[in-house]
């Protein structure tokens, strides 16, 4: 199977993340210069690019419309059988469904925010061979928000984890997180302490989106070089390799790890 190929990903798993930016030029011109990305066409039209390194699909990145008033992120999408079914339940549990369920290609999307306010998709349908923790995809995704375990229960029960039914994720504690797994290795942790009320973007409840890349010192210079601005270099919570926060010029944020 080539990088290209559709597969039906893990259900409640990640399947995709993205960035809405406010220039599509300059942001590839951005992620060019500090991860390496080359860009090509996606099937939505001329106003999105699908990145790609070491010949692998790694990340979308869209234009945002002039006429959308909302701050440029990363947005982490999760797979679901029913985009109409996982809507309705968000819905239900007290959070925000913001956009669709709407046709998108080969499948359908929407846009929510969970009861905190931390912002994620979800997706229906096929997507590109695409893994969390494997090649030049994310190296994991991390909620960081008021309440793991509150959150957790949320998301377990839009997304089935920790469902009975096989094909799903599982839900495990560990080192004061919340760990999700796809069945084979990590793709999630879910980790307590930000304050929703504070002001900064890096301390609001959010879904926070890690690159792996091999000297992160060249990474995080090559930000600053092409206007990002980044935070110093610390070790991973974990105790495994290091990282650092880059706010891309729109102020996108992302975290590189190096391990």
């Amino acid at each position: 199977m080539s990088p290209q190929d559709p597969v039906v990903p893990v259900r409640g798993a990640p399947c995709w993340v993205s960035l809405m930016a406010r220039d599509l030029k300059a942001a590839q011109v951005f992620y060019s210069a500090v991860l390496g990305w080359r860009f090509r066409p996606a099937s939505l039209g001329d106003e999105f690019s699908v990145a790609v390194s070491d010949g692998e699909p790694v990340a979308g990145i869209g234009a945002l419309a002039p006429s959308f008033q909302v701050a440029v992120a990363w947005t982490s999408y999760f797979a679901v059988n029913d985009a109409d079914d996982t809507a309705a339940r968000i819905r239900e549990r007290g959070a925000t469904v913001a956009v669709g369920p709407l046709k998108l290609g080969p499948g359908r999307a929407a846009l929510a925010a969970d009861r905190d306010g931390a912002t994620f998709g979800f997706w229906e349908g096929q997507t590109m061979a695409w893994s969390v923790g494997h090649g030049s995809a994310p190296a994991c995704l991390e909620l960081r928000t008021r309440d793991a375990f509150e959150a957790a229960i949320f998301y377990a029960e839009v997304f089935d984890w920790a469902a009975e039914e096989p094909g799903g994720c599982d839900v495990t504690y560990e080192h004061d997180q919340v760990i999700v797994s796809d069945g084979t290795h990590m793709v999630a942790a879910l980790r307590g302490g930000a304050v929703e009320a504070a002001p900064d973007p890096r301390v609001r409840p959010r879904w926070h989106v890690y690159f792996p890349v091999r000297d992160i010192e060249a990474v995080t210079a090559a930000a600053v070089a092409a206007g990002g601005t980044v935070t110093p270099i610390i070790p991973n919570p974990d105790g495994t390799g290091v990282q650092s926060v880059i706010r891309d010029p729109d102020g996108g944020l992302f975290t590189v790890t190096a391990l």
